[in-house]
């Protein structure tokens, strides 16, 4: 049955067209989001930039309070309405939000990675069955539904999940078999277990903190545990992987692989934990951005 291996491993995002990590240090990263470069804040990079001078077309000044909050300072050229960018075959609109966050999340390029060739290796009659929580704008959803998998995307932002729809306009895939929901992603899962769902692969890359569509209040060291228990009763012997990453510096990746322990024992496969981070490309240091645990079968 599905056992944990302890021993950590690093899923590393490389520099590419879409998104490049040019440099990071001194509590900041420097990057590039296609043919744009900004700065942002990065407490994990604590050590000394390689390069002298940033020559950015922006930057996210931070908030004075812990919880967040800030604002851009933007040059004129970066379009305030957004500018078309690509992952793969995924196409998409890049933006810098008030959230610091610019569209999609580039570190995350290994795990669709993974996830893609999972649904590739799936030897069913139908489509894999894959359920995307958090979905957000939808690039992590459309890469698993251009590998072949048919998708339900959950998202509590009606904003994101509009965007989630365009990007798919985008890239020419609006009749890519997707369910496009606006629910608080709980409750969902909780529904899908009763109506006897099934699915072959699970993402789920849940905030630290958020409110569903009708005020639900999701904290992640109290929601994720039932999270987790339910999306095991939506799998079974047959299916494939689940995902989770977090951002909570607070938690350890120990500790999600011991969750996914105590709910995966009864399956097959293995559980394995570790790290995402991004290649810079100046000095090739690793900028660590989230920690993960995964199952897979087979």
């Amino acid at each position: 049955m599905a056992e944990l291996d302890p021993q950590p491993l690093l899923m590393i995002g490389e520099p590419r067209a879409d998104y490049t990590l040019i440099d990071s240090g001194g509590g900041r990263k420097f990057e590039t989001y296609g043919p744009y470069r900004f700065i942002r804040p990065e407490p994990q990079a604590m050590w000394p930039t390689s390069l002298a001078d940033w020559d950015a077309d922006g930057a996210f000044i931070p908030g004075s309070d812990e919880d967040g909050g800030g604002r851009w300072q933007l040059e004129a050229n970066v379009p305030r309405e957004g500018w078309p960018l690509a992952w793969e075959e995924v196409r998409l609109t890049a933006l810098n939000t008030p959230f610091r966050h610019l569209g999609f999340f580039p570190d995350m390029d290994p795990v669709w990675r993974w996830l893609r060739g999972h649904i590739a290796a799936h030897r069913g009659e139908e489509r894999a069955r894959a359920l995307n929580l958090f979905g957000y704008t939808g690039v992590g959803t459309l890469a698993m539904a251009a590998a072949g998998a048919e998708l339900t995307h959950v998202d509590a932002s009606k904003k994101s999940v509009a965007a989630a729809r365009a990007n798919a306009a985008l890239s020419g895939m609006e009749d890519l078999p997707v369910r496009w929901l606006v629910d608080d992603c709980v409750k969902f899962a909780a529904r899908e277990v009763r109506r006897g769902r099934r699915y072959d692969a699970i993402l789920l890359d849940p905030p630290k903190f958020g409110r569903g569509p009708e005020g639900e209040v999701w904290k992640l060291e109290e929601h994720l545990p039932a999270l987790i228990a339910d999306c095991r009763k939506l799998l079974d012997e047959r299916s494939s992987c689940l995902f989770l990453t977090v951002y909570a510096v607070r938690m350890s990746a120990l500790a999600l692989g011991e969750l996914l322990a105590a709910h995966f024992a009864d399956l097959p496969g293995r559980i394995e934990i570790g790290e995402l981070a991004v290649r810079e490309q100046s000095g090739g240091r690793l900028l660590p951005t989230a920690i993960f645990a995964r199952w897979s079968n087979g």
